[in-house]
């Protein structure tokens, strides 16, 4: 998952950043409005994390222009998405501010401070939603996913997955049966500084082939990769 967190205090934000990259995710941090506005233009991300007090203004102004946002193209593998989950996180407690976030469009919203392991909660609940699943586990044919426990069992048998590995599961079995080009994965999976290979993507289909079966992913030539929306 590919996470956009806003926080402009260097603390809070190294916090959020260490938590979200332990628990696997691809994460950008950016201290302002106008450039997390830039960022959610010209790259995709999956979720964001939006704190509302910063140097360049309200955090609820770049929610409101987010989700009056027109939606991109369906070919566009960037731009700002309207319906993109969103976590507000804020010292603001009081009821009104509760309310104001949610009715301008947040999906969730956490006081500060909080608990890392409640943020991790939070995000999965939202990407399931928005998902539209409600049970927590996925099941696909031999496959049972623990998306909290990070755990992927095959005919009841645990399947050890890097890091990188079960972001790629997560990512094609959330979109399938959907195509997703490499780029598309390549900006799901690593952040505007992380180091990536030119065939990264490849090697990683290549060791979920082997680990979870050869039928799992499927390849359309010069376009992406696959997940059929039922098993075989």
């Amino acid at each position: 998952m590919r996470v956009l967190v806003v926080e402009d205090d260097p603390g809070i934000g190294g916090g959020i950043m260490a938590a979200l990259r332990n628990a696997g995710h691809a994460a950008d941090l950016f201290t302002t409005l106008s450039a997390a506005w830039t960022a959610l233009n010209v790259e995709s991300f999956d979720v964001m994390l939006l704190d509302l007090g910063l140097p360049d203004g309200d955090g609820l102004e770049l929610l409101t222009r987010l989700r009056r946002q027109p939606a991109p193209a369906p070919e566009a593998t960037t731009g700002a998405q309207p319906d993109m989950p969103v976590l507000i996180m804020t010292a603001r407690d009081g009821v009104s501010d509760r309310i104001a976030g949610l009715d301008s469009g947040a999906d969730d919203y956490i006081v500060k401070p909080f608990d890392a392991d409640e943020m991790l909660a939070r995000l999965r609940a939202m990407t399931r939603r928005a998902a539209g699943r409600s049970r927590p586990e996925i099941e696909y044919g031999a496959l049972r996913i623990d998306p909290a426990a990070r755990q992927v069992l095959r005919d009841g048998q645990p399947v050890a997955l890097g890091a990188k590995e079960f972001a790629l599961l997560m990512a094609l079995m959330q979109e399938r049966p959907r195509v997703m080009s490499k780029a598309r994965l390549e900006s799901a999976l690593y952040g505007f500084g992380d180091a990536l290979e030119s065939n990264a993507i490849e090697v990683h289909v290549h060791h979920l082939r082997r680990k979870l079966g050869d039928g799992l992913i499927r390849t359309v030539r010069g376009v992406g990769y696959f997940i059929p929306e039922e098993p075989a």
